[in-house]
């Protein structure tokens, strides 16, 4: 997979949706895969604070160097996550979406690997789409595309800090 808007409209994503204009009540309440995109003209600029909320009272700021380091210039992917239905069935898609966005506004929240997103200065430009996948397939799906973005770029997205396993 090139990671690119047409090959992930290929995969069966759906929605590409910039942040700044996204419809939560728009979004599958079902389970499944998101991904963060950049637009073609993108740059980023990387903001000395993220406007993230805390987690355990820690900031979720990097320094510049850091976030150099993770960005990974030829890849129209920052971000790639999962949304399980939850242990209560009560999650999915647009929870897990509307909670990253919260975590943006500087809510505290519990999504903290994608925590370098909300130091983008134009993160708002970024967009989201999704796929939807039965419960039982998730993990394993989050872990082949993580596994995947490797073989192509030789490192995991921009703000995704820790690689996918897939459980057994």
């Amino acid at each position: 997979m090139l990671f690119t808007k047409k090959s992930l409209m290929q995969d069966g994503f759906s929605g590409f949706r910039p942040l700044d204009e996204l419809d939560p009540m728009r979004i599958p309440q079902g389970p499944g895969i998101f991904a963060i995109l950049r637009p073609a003209d993108f740059d980023p600029v990387f903001l000395s604070k993220s406007t993230a909320g805390t987690f355990k009272k820690k900031d979720p700021s990097l320094k510049r160097e850091a976030l150099d380091a993770e960005w990974v210039p030829d890849a129209a992917v920052v971000y790639l996550g999962k949304a399980s239905a939850g242990s209560q069935g009560n999650r999915g898609l647009r929870k897990q979406i509307q909670e990253f966005m919260d975590y943006g506004r500087g809510r505290p929240t519990v999504v903290w690997d994608a925590r370098l997103i909300w130091q983008l200065r134009d993160a708002m430009d970024l967009i989201v789409a999704w796929r939807e996948l039965p419960a039982s397939e998730v993990n394993a799906a989050e872990a082949a595309y993580h596994a995947d973005f490797i073989s192509v770029f030789g490192r995991l997205p921009f703000a995704n800090l820790v690689q996918a396993r897939s459980r057994k």
